[in-house]
């Protein structure tokens, strides 16, 4: 199976839902051009990490990226990884991930695992409990976020679980542009399946992002990366080379989890 990937690396306007929805909806469009399969959007794509009005900007259950992403995926007949949005829950504000299937029907839902202290998620999100694997066309994948790509035992649960393709959102600080190459290549190669990878481009008040979105092979190799600016990356993948490398090298099968 392949499938045609477009990521938007969008620059995300620091606490205005409504900018943003605008510009996903303008870049969706510009995307659309190329008939992708399958498009990206990055972490917090509609707030940025405007925290401390999150209680203001946050979605009552992201009701409103639901209906954006069914309309969406339904126009364009296009699979959504609608990067993530600030969720109200019964459990406190949630950064959620939405995945919507090309006929407009929700596939997924994942609330980010780990909170990244560093940049006080902790004080104000709560943290999810369940993993991302979700299924598309009769194969699985799974949705990661940002500081989850440090958790190569998270990213393997998720592998155990039959993902072909991990697609990770985030907003990835400059800095630690390195930390986002080397660690989404070896999720790649330790768990012999392709990486698609968002980030989101330019900055905030308090940090500056690093863009370089990325589409990585399930032997490291990199398919596609974006620069550090807004834009559009396009990239195909083929499921089939899964299969190829996790028969040739099968450390599924070589695995000895008694002893981990």
């Amino acid at each position: 199976m392949k499938y045609k990937i477009a990521c938007l690396q969008m620059d995300i306007a620091f606490g205005n839902p409504e900018q943003n929805y605008k510009k996903a909806s303008d870049l969706i469009h510009q995307a659309n051009a190329q008939n992708p399969d399958i498009i990206v959007l990055p972490e917090l794509w509609t707030t940025g990490y405007d925290l401390d009005n999150l209680k203001d900007t946050a979605e009552e259950e992201a009701q409103e990226a639901k209906v954006f992403f069914k309309d969406a995926a339904e126009k364009y007949n296009s699979h959504f990884i609608g990067g993530s949005v600030a969720n109200k829950t019964e459990a406190g504000i949630e950064n959620t991930l939405l995945v919507f299937d090309k006929n407009g029907e929700q596939a997924g839902i994942y609330s980010k695992l780990h909170l990244f202290k560093l940049m006080d998620e902790h004080l104000y999100l709560a943290a999810g409990k369940e993993k991302g694997v979700f299924s598309l066309d009769g194969h699985k994948f799974a949705g990661l976020i940002c500081y989850d790509i440090r958790f190569p035992e998270w990213v393997r649960a998720h592998a155990l679980h039959g993902a072909e393709a991990m697609f990770v959102v985030a907003e990835w600080p400059i800095q630690r542009l390195e930390h986002w190459r080397a660690l989404l290549i070896a999720r790649a190669i330790e768990n012999q399946c392709f990486v698609v990878a968002c980030n989101r481009a330019g900055s905030d008040p308090n940090n500056k992002f690093a863009g370089h979105s990325m589409v990585i092979g399930p032997w490291g190799d990199v398919i596609a990366e974006g620069g550090e600016g807004e834009e559009i990356l396009l990239a195909e993948i083929d499921l089939d080379e899964v299969k190829e490398a996790r028969s040739k090298i099968p450390i599924f099968a070589d695995r000895r989890p008694e002893l981990y």
